[in-house]
């Protein structure tokens, strides 16, 4: 499968506006659409799709399309893609952040006539378990969940359908980048701040305490960390507070870890001229000079790719796999380099650039593990806050 380059496919995304017509969720009637009696009971590859028989379909998770984050940037990239073939598209907002409403939501996407679903977040995990094998003719692809988190409702494990791609990012990577960039930029009092402590964010966090490490032994400076978990990935006026009293405290630069969180944070900075990381995506446009850079992984590239597998008849190169896309795999991971989004002072892209090869080559070692927390040396201390 080819891989598309990361910037490019941020591009692509943002071609078309939040405008374009959609139909609001409604509720679902609480009959089930069955697979036809004749159907073959899988995808099967054809290289001559009818195009005018397909639909896409995005579930949101817990935000919605204008989150400036997950959500948003993956249903610009269906949109983007269904214009640029001749799809019909439309997205879904289940009425609750429950997985009994994300099945609903399903069904009903279903019901409307879609052959392909694509659900961002990995609480999406029981809601393809249950729903793959009642619909073996729809194509589901999952981003950022892991083959363990397939749990029915029962709380059961249930294996990757024939019909489902998972894939997930190693986030550490990105985490690492920011992290490292930040302390070779001179921030030594730096925060994260993440939404769940779910694995991505865990990943994103334990790769930025690692590169604030890397940085740090090589200027031979000490750091300071703050680090915690919001419990939910939106702002509200007690996270506002909290990251009020972290940049009152000389607190520098914060990584917003999270979806829209950012809101939060961004209201302090503003109030004591601090800065801001942003996540997933390149979020300058949303936080302005207030951003120093964004910890972003390849959604565009990865949705776009398993869409054109999809639709191009190679299904079978998917089908039924989970991928944790790195910069080994292609350029999944990085930070933006836009001289717009670039707000590092003295961090240079050359040095940015040495850092990336060196991730994607295997010089540069970053642990996956989300179960202990990271070494930090002699020169950084973190203060985990719960």
């Amino acid at each position: 499968m080819k891989k598309k380059v990361l910037l490019a496919f941020l591009a692509i995304a943002m071609v078309f506006s939040l405008t374009a017509c959609v139909s609001p969720f409604q509720a679902p009637t609480d009959e089930k659409t069955e697979p036809p009696a004749d159907a073959a009971g899988g995808i099967t590859d054809d290289t001559a799709i009818d195009l005018s028989t397909q639909k896409i379909a995005m579930i949101t998770d817990s935000g919605d399309i204008t989150d400036e984050s997950f959500n948003q940037i993956t249903w610009d990239t269906v949109r983007a893609y269904g214009e640029e073939k001749g799809v019909e598209y439309e997205y879904y907002k289940p009425a609750e952040d429950t997985d009994e409403e994300r099945i609903n939501a399903i069904d009903l996407a279903i019901n409307d006539g879609a052959t392909v679903v694509v659900m961002p977040g990995n609480l999406f995990g029981p809601a393809i378990a249950e729903e793959q094998d009642l619909y073996p003719d729809t194509a589901f692809i999952a981003v950022d969940i892991m083959p363990d988190e397939l749990k029915n409702l029962s709380g059961n494990a249930v294996s990757i359908g024939e019909n489902v791609y998972l894939c997930s990012f190693r986030e550490e990577q990105a985490g690492y980048l920011a992290g490292y960039g930040a302390v070779k930029d001179g921030y030594t009092r730096l925060g994260f701040l993440g939404g769940t402590a779910v694995p991505p964010v865990i990943r994103y966090g334990f790769g930025y305490i690692q590169g604030i490490r890397a940085a740090a032994e090589e200027l031979g400076i000490d750091v300071s960390v703050k680090y915690s978990y919001s419990g939910k990935f939106d702002g509200d006026d007690s996270i506002t507070a909290r990251m009020e009293g972290w940049y009152a405290d000389g607190t520098e630069i914060v990584f917003a870890c999270g979806g829209g969180i950012y809101t939060s944070v961004i209201e302090a900075a503003k109030l004591y001229d601090g800065k801001v990381i942003g996540v997933d995506v390149d979020q300058s446009p949303a936080l302005g000079d207030y951003c120093v850079t964004s910890a972003m992984k390849g959604l565009p590239a990865a949705v776009y790719d398993a869409l054109d597998a999809y639709f191009t008849g190679n299904w079978s190169s998917l089908s039924g796999k989970s991928e944790q896309l790195g910069l080994a795999q292609g350029d999944y991971i990085g930070l933006p380099t836009d001289d717009a989004s670039w707000g590092f002072r003295t961090f240079t892209k050359e040095e940015y650039n040495d850092v990336l090869e060196g991730i994607r080559h295997g010089t540069i070692a970053i642990s996956d593990d989300i179960e202990n927390y990271p070494e930090t040396g002699s020169h950084v201390t973190v203060d985990y806050i719960q």
